[in-house]
């Protein structure tokens, strides 16, 4: 079977690949591993990210994209180049067509970027879905229907909020909040209250076992191993996750905002309907425990975490190219 078509999430933390009738094919970082002698790529995706943090001088793990766009046009490439190869094999008589989810709120030129990098990787044809969008319909939700319907998509670089009617966007804001900020805001809080340096691998990792967005009344705690900052020596200490909670209250500050500047800005009657049906969360930080609760406690709206939340942008994105004529409107909407 020649595969002619497949959808990329190209997400700053994560990059996914679904294929027709197969789906999600592959979940790996979106790290490249660069030699600093003769700039050739080592490695991508798992292979990148277990050098994080690892390597030698003459070797970086870089991760091209920033806020969801990309910040290194030449190992962007790379990246996709090794994505669309690894996914439909070596050998191929047909370049596919590759649609790629890219956050709302980016500009023409970094539009631009992101169609010429993956035409440049060996695509035939390049088209752009905007993330809201694209995970609003790998969470089913019905967006061509007359009625709002909202979406909070929170990635690693960016979060997007966006009320869907009749296929297009009608109010949306992009903003760039999402794990690696949280991440980076654990890190900050381990060394300053502990006095331990820990990496942004293992900040990660706290995040995932032990934290929250609200308080938790049966703390949650996890050994955390890192470096002295006063000694320089190793040391391990028990955090909690209101720990973990306190130190990301700004970052959460942020999406919470966005989610309220949205419905602010969305016309009464859809207003009405969103109240109805509530908020669908996705993306892979909106898993974070009690992320729903706290949405719905600051705006008063219901939310809810979609099915397969991590995988909704990448299903969107398979699905709109799959049926390209039906979503053409929400995927050629300019704004």
């Amino acid at each position: 079977m020649f595969i002619k078509r497949i959808g990329i999430d190209l997400g700053t933390t994560y990059t996914l690949v679904h294929l027709p009738k197969r789906g999600i094919v592959i979940n790996e970082p979106s790290v490249v591993a660069v030699s600093m002698t003769d700039k050739k790529i080592l490695a991508v995706g798992n292979e990148a990210k277990d050098m994080l943090g690892r390597t030698p001088d003459t070797i970086i793990a870089v991760k091209p994209l920033k806020d969801g766009v990309i910040a290194d046009y030449r190992t962007t490439e790379a990246m996709i180049r090794y994505f669309i190869n690894k996914a439909i094999g070596g050998v191929r008589l047909l370049r596919p067509e590759v649609m790629v989810a890219v956050p709302a709120g980016i500009s023409s030129t970094e539009r631009r970027a992101v169609i010429d990098a993956t035409i440049a990787a060996g695509a035939k044809a390049a088209y752009i879905i905007k993330e809201p969008v694209a995970a609003a319909i790998g969470a089913d939700i019905p967006i061509g229907s007359p009625s709002g319907h909202m979406i909070v998509d929170i990635g690693g670089g960016t979060s997007e909020m966006a009320v869907i009617s009749l296929g297009g966007i009608v109010s949306s804001v992009s903003v760039k909040v999402g794990g690696n900020k949280l991440d980076l805001a654990i890190l900050e809080y381990i060394r300053k209250k502990y006095n331990l340096s820990i990496g942004e691998r293992t900040a990660e990792e706290v995040k995932i076992n032990i934290g929250s967005a609200l308080y938790l009344e049966s703390k949650l705690t996890m050994e955390i191993k890192g470096r002295d900052v006063i000694t320089g020596l190793p040391r391990s200490i028990t955090a909690t996750s209101n720990d973990v909670t306190e130190a990301i209250q700004n970052e959460l500050e942020g999406i919470i905002n966005a989610a309220k500047k949205v419905l602010h800005e969305t016309p009464p009657e859809l207003s009405a309907d969103i109240m109805d049906k509530g908020m669908v969360l996705s993306g892979g930080s909106s898993q974070l425990r009690n992320l729903d609760q706290l949405l719905s406690r600051t705006t008063g709206v219901p939310a809810y975490l979609a099915d397969d939340a991590l995988l909704c942008v990448a299903k969107g994105t398979g699905i709109a190219l799959d049926n390209l004529d039906s979503y053409k409107r929400s995927i050629l909407a300019t704004k």
